[in-house]
């Protein structure tokens, strides 16, 4: 098999992570594959924020919402709280929009860098941003669009086949079940 391949369909998103902290140099390299993500028109929008550090991660924390399927089951339990984030920006000075495209493509980067080093990522989407603009005195000229929360896993989310739900679930053992759809329901060759 291809490592890569292997890599890239193993890949889950983890809530609940162990205390050790990951090294400032492998967080920039994270955020380094973020940076050569792919870019429409090479414009180049996005920038980040690299936040670690127990001070910094104790104020980011609260403004983000986890799991809301089963919130609060799914929130980080005490002590296992990301260890780094990466506040995702848009420069609306260089492009005002489309540039989601330009974010999905960097953050699917970082999360597979991180992978490669045994860090396991949450992609964020519902944030408080007008906290994290005053915590990291964004500009107005960037538009926070998402965070991704790092840190090494302290859970193995398994995958299920998806049968009528799309909803995931976790069990008392603290075992977090993903669906998704099966291939042949979503595949269509030549035509649809």
């Amino acid at each position: 098999m291809n490592k890569m391949y292997d890599m890239i369909v193993s890949r889950r998103t983890v809530r609940q992570f162990r205390p050790e902290s990951v090294p400032r140099l492998v967080l920039e390299r994270i955020v380094e594959a973020g940076r050569l993500a792919p870019s429409a028109a090479n414009l180049q929008p996005l920038e980040f924020i690299l936040a670690d550090g127990d001070a910094v991660c104790r104020e980011v924390f609260p403004c983000l919402k986890w799991a809301a399927y089963i919130a609060p089951a799914g929130n980080p339990a005490p002590g296992r709280e990301p260890t780094a984030y990466v506040i995702v920006l848009a420069n609306t000075q260089v492009r005002e929009k489309g540039f989601e495209y330009d974010v999905g493509a960097a953050m699917e980067n970082m999360i597979l860098a991180g992978l490669t080093e045994g860090v396991a990522s949450c992609w964020l989407l519902s944030v408080d941003r007008d906290r994290l603009r005053e915590i990291f005195t964004v500009p107005m000229t960037h538009k926070i669009d998402s965070v991704l929360a790092l840190g090494y896993p302290a859970e193995e989310p398994k995958v299920e086949e998806l049968k009528d739900s799309c909803r995931y679930w976790k069990e008392a053992d603290g075992t977090f079940h993903v669906p998704k759809r099966k291939l042949k329901d979503l595949i269509h060759y030549g035509k649809f």
